[in-house]
């Protein structure tokens, strides 16, 4: 891992009320060195995520999303990563700290709950010993008391006879069982973020939804923040506050997740929308958007999204072949930001909207 320049880890004041900022990105760039060229799986992406809040970052597959939040908890190779820009943790610089640093980040401020928990979790250990020693990890206690902890933790994840389940192993529990067990893996040392990476992607709706439920009261009651990873618009609808839109490593929308979805001011968000049926529509009517997302190795020039976009024609010049959009405010919408070269973005979006 490289930074900009020869970061010291920093500690500010910690975050300690709703709506504090716990976790702070700005200009993230992640770039993997290969053979055939650099890819540039994430490009100058910042948000934040606060205490009692839960950001959902959306994109395609290959957005950069989950290579994002990996970051943050210093999961990829160092030696084969560049990483630039600045991520605090609760005041901690990790961007260029060692790997001592996030040995004692990870669990205590910071734990991810993984895609597939059946990876996540070790096959030849039982469920509650490798909870327990999780929290032996980071707290000076008996293994006994750590064994209690994991049993609390079982049950506070809803799962049922937690004493029993507790000396388990993984490939006795269900999907959705699993994933409970990963979250109480993830909460046993009370971290105040908590990174749920496509949590529900293997589940079927019925389980998905009571997961779903489970973090969101875990959130009100331990008051952390959540990164919530996802392709599932519908999902951002129920469960997040903020939104942070993705494509080809790059963040082009963000703002009140509820506001984004009602009215997105970005043509991609805008395509995701228009691609997704509703209980209303025909869906001889949906409308995809064309084309595929660009090679990381090899971005086109200008914005990223100006090949698959349908109003580039509505950019006076050559802007979108030529000209990166900044970040820059949504006019006419408070507390919106996008990357795009629209002069009136709303204006335009709702007016195919009419047309259509």
């Amino acid at each position: 891992m490289t930074a900009t320049a020869n970061a010291i880890p920093t500690q500010s004041a910690e975050a300690t009320s709703v709506g504090d900022v716990v976790l702070d990105v700005q200009d993230l760039s992640v770039v993997f060195p290969t053979e055939e060229g650099l890819v540039k799986a994430v490009s100058n992406l910042t948000y934040q995520a606060r205490l009692g809040r839960t950001l959902a970052i959306v994109g395609e597959s290959g957005s950069g999303k989950s290579v994002s939040s990996m970051a943050v908890l210093g999961l990829h190779n160092p030696k084969r990563t560049q990483i630039t820009g600045s991520i605090k943790l609760d005041g901690i610089e990790l961007v260029g700290a060692p790997q001592s640093t996030f040995q004692k980040v990870r669990s205590t401020k910071a734990a991810m709950v993984f895609q597939d928990p059946q990876s996540a979790l070790h096959p030849f250990h039982k469920i509650g010993k490798q909870i327990a020693e999780a929290y032996l990890a980071h707290n000076k206690v008996s293994k006994a008391v750590a064994q209690k902890r994991a049993i609390e933790m079982l049950d506070l994840v809803g799962i049922p006879n937690p004493q029993r389940r507790a000396l388990q192993f993984p490939h006795e529990f269900s999907g959705g069982m699993r994933q409970r067990a990963m979250i109480a893996l993830g909460l046993v040392n009370n971290p105040k973020l908590l990174i749920a990476d496509e949590p529900t992607t293997a589940l079927d709706v019925t389980v998905q939804a009571q997961i779903l439920d489970l973090v969101n009261d875990l959130q009100k009651e331990f008051g952390s923040a959540v990164i919530l990873i996802t392709h599932d618009l519908a999902v951002v609808a129920e469960t997040a506050d903020d939104i942070v839109v993705m494509y080809a490593g790059r963040g082009v929308e963000k703002g009140d997740a509820k506001e984004v979805l009602a009215q997105p001011s970005h043509p991609y968000t805008y395509g995701l929308l228009q691609s997704l049926p509703s209980h209303s529509e025909d869906l001889t009517e949906l409308k995809a958007i064309q084309g595929t997302p660009p090679s990381l190795l090899n971005l086109p020039p200008g914005c990223s999204f100006h090949p698959r976009c349908d109003f580039k024609s509505q950019v006076p010049g050559d802007a979108c072949w030529t000209e990166l959009p900044e970040w820059r405010p949504t006019p006419g919408l408070a507390n919106r930001q996008i990357r795009c070269h629209l002069t009136d973005p709303v204006g335009t979006l709702q007016e195919d909207e009419g047309v259509r």
